[in-house]
């Protein structure tokens, strides 16, 4: 797909057109081609295309860790909505993701560049609007991926002592600041390959994808195979609301998001857009092809889990001794702590890869941000990607300094992801509908424009529930913190825009 506008730069909706793609796939391993493209886009090419399809559908992969988080969700998802309740909440975010991809798909063929959700905003939004859309659609993006890598870097410490008091009950006493190190380490260790492995790191998201299906077929055979299992009628049928609210309906959907969380972030790619050969066939090839193998085994990793968790309340209590359930899960299945321990260690290792994979793409977002002249310091960001991806790091050890004192903040990030995220997704989505509607499309219709509708809608149910609890009255611990974190977030950006940014930042170059 291409965009075109009329020579003057205007957006209305009369100089505003889409085709569909004359990008030729045979010649898009060619990389002059995509530095044209490129340049067309309004930017100079800086960044070596060392990613190709198998390597960035890894790096997808990886990132998304979509079984990995259908493990950890499991358990919290029963709570609100219970097997059956997650099974066809699932499946429905299943379908409503594929429908948010090919949307970013057909953006992403026309115009792939590492800014992603805000480039294609200022794109194709009216031009009254186009400068402070893209901008805030920026900083949501931005703070959805540092969110990711704070969440995981704090995941995978937690893990690791999980697993530690799962091996060793009356001897490990899990501290916040064995939390803060651990997590501190992990996000050294996934900066230091972001900055040394260069133009090797694709080999290594390849390596990742081999890893992310081994890793799967490794946790699910032995835990399927000799742990005791529910009958079907109870996994199928029964919906729980252990949330207390009024319905089970509204149960239901306070419970959605949790799981939903197991398909998102693939736009991964979309950032790395401009270290990819052919990255206009192959960026949404990437999209679609992950989220159609994520699908199947996130899938098949939540029916084997609830099959397999014939005691719920022993799993939940279990939480606040190893804080993941899904690891008393594994030690009730397969009968040893050990081995659940190195089923565990399993999810670390992947965990770690999804965070190399997500300080890639939250740097080169950063740094495509800056290079818009978008960012506080964007003249320091801009010379070279390893600037933002040391900024990632400084975010992530400040705000694993919550560790210390607010880790109910810090565990709640997850929602913040989801917010900000599918803001993202739903102002691209939604402008692109706009423009569908106003006219100039070439794409197949009306599928077209039914699939941009159901993905508008989609995106705006998750964003709705993202800010609701999980119990009617939830005390500080139980809190959603999302809507806090995001409302600061879009304040600052909107204090930072009328004081400095609305002065010198005109968006993309388009």
């Amino acid at each position: 797909m291409s965009l075109s506008h009329s020579k003057n730069g205007s957006a209305d909706a009369d100089s505003w057109e889409i085709k569909l793609p004359t990008y030729d796939a045979n010649e898009s391993s060619n990389t002059s081609l995509d530095d044209a493209q490129l340049r067309r886009l309004g930017y100079q090419p800086r960044l070596s295309r060392n990613f190709g399809l198998m390597s960035m559908l890894g790096l997808s992969c990886s990132v998304v860790m979509s079984w990995e988080s259908g493990l950890a969700n499991t358990v919290s998802a029963l709570m609100n909505g219970g097997p059956a309740g997650m099974i066809y909440s699932f499946l429905v975010s299943w379908v409503g993701m594929v429908s948010v991809y090919s949307v970013l798909g057909e953006l992403a063929s026309a115009a792939p560049t590492a800014g992603g959700q805000y480039y294609w905003v200022a794109w194709i939004a009216p031009k009254r609007y186009r400068k402070f859309l893209a901008y805030e659609t920026a900083w949501l993006t931005n703070l959805a991926w540092q969110a990711s890598f704070v969440s995981t870097t704090y995941v995978l410490a937690t893990m690791v002592q999980g697993i530690a008091k799962l091996n060793s009950p009356s001897s490990y006493q899990a501290e916040n600041w064995h939390t803060m190190l651990i997590q501190w380490a992990f996000a050294i260790l996934a900066i230091l390959i972001n900055c040394t492995t260069g133009h090797t790191l694709a080999l290594l998201e390849g390596a990742v994808l081999i890893l992310h299906l081994a890793g799967f077929f490794a946790i699910l055979i032995p835990l399927v195979y000799l742990s005791p299992h529910n009958s079907a009628s109870s996994v199928f049928t029964t919906f729980i609301n252990e949330g207390g609210w009024s319905t089970q309906t509204l149960s239901f959907f306070v419970g959605f998001p949790v799981i939903s969380t197991t398909l998102c972030s693939a736009d991964c790619a979309v950032h790395m857009s401009e270290e990819i050969q052919g990255a206009a066939v192959v960026v949404p090839r990437a999209l679609l092809y992950g989220v159609m193998l994520d699908g199947i085994l996130t899938f098949g990793m939540i029916l084997g889990m609830l099959f397999c968790i014939v005691d719920l309340e022993s799993a939940l209590q279990a939480k606040e001794v190893i804080f993941y359930p899904y690891l008393e899960v594994f030690r009730v299945g397969v009968n040893s702590a050990h081995g659940a321990a190195a089923m565990g260690s399993i999810i670390v290792v992947l965990g770690t890869a999804s965070a190399v994979g997500i300080v890639a793409s939250a740097s080169r977002l950063m740094w495509s941000f800056a290079r818009d002249r978008g960012l506080p310091g964007d003249k320091y960001l801009v010379k070279i990607p390893i600037a933002t991806i040391l900024v990632t790091l400084v975010i992530c050890m400040v705000l694993s300094l919550l560790d210390l004192g607010l880790t109910v903040v810090l565990g709640n990030i997850l929602s913040v992801i989801v917010s900000a995220l599918y803001s993202s997704y739903l102002l691209a989505a939604g402008l692109l509908l706009w423009r569908r509607c106003a006219g100039g499309s070439s794409l197949p219709e009306p599928l077209g424009t039914l699939n941009n509708v159901f993905a508008c809608l989609y995106c705006a149910l998750l964003l709705f529930w993202s800010f609701w609890p999980g119990e009617p009255n939830p005390s500080l611990k139980a809190a959603n913190w999302s809507p806090l974190v995001y409302a600061g977030v879009v304040v600052f950006s909107l204090v930072w825009y009328v004081w400095r940014a609305r002065h010198y930042f005109q968006g993309p170059m388009i």
